[in-house]
């Protein structure tokens, strides 16, 4: 798939206190497709994927080394996703996440962002683990803050400003 550094780990399925994350299975395509297509999902994120590129990634997104689903614990459901790539942005490791709307505001993105950063940083403890987002995306922004993430860089990209954060393990 790409030259960039396999995990030593793979498959991983994560657990916090609401959240499962797991590697993407076939029943988790629609809820991937719709965090694709959604507006308001990807309004820092140039928009909507076309039917062409969703229809790839719909192809290649099951058990995709990197990319999980965000699944609650209660019921089930498919919330998000997260993934994290290895060597992605200049050798660094790119941590990268999505939520459905409806379940923007509930912790729990903060949750399976803060579970997938410190298994990163647990297997790679060397690696740089970073995020990205445009300026504009103060959810994210905010988010990755509160999780004591150090904004290191701006810069623009697709045309607009971007930010680049480094996280480091609960309790670095």
């Amino acid at each position: 798939m790409s030259d960039r550094p396999a995990f030593p780990r793979w498959p991983a399925s994560l657990t916090s206190p609401r959240l499962l994350l797991r590697p993407v299975e076939p029943p988790d395509v629609p809820a991937h497709a719709r965090l694709w297509t959604d507006p308001d999902v990807r309004r820092h994120l140039g928009g909507p994927a076309d039917e062409g590129v969703v229809r790839a990634r719909e192809e290649r997104c099951v058990g995709a080394p990197g990319l999980l689903s965000v699944v609650r614990r209660a019921d089930g459901l498919v919330i998000g996703s997260v993934l994290v790539e290895p060597g992605a942005r200049e050798g660094r490791t790119e941590l990268s996440y999505q939520l459905l709307p409806e379940h923007w505001g509930l912790g729990y993105a903060r949750e399976a962002v803060a579970a997938a950063a410190d298994w990163a940083l647990a297997i790679r403890p060397e690696a740089d683990l970073v995020a990205v987002t445009q300026e504009a995306n103060t959810r994210s922004r905010r988010l990755l803050d509160a999780l004591g993430a150090t904004l290191t860089e701006r810069f623009v990209q697709f045309g607009q400003p971007q930010v680049l954060y480094r996280l480091a393990a609960a309790g670095s």
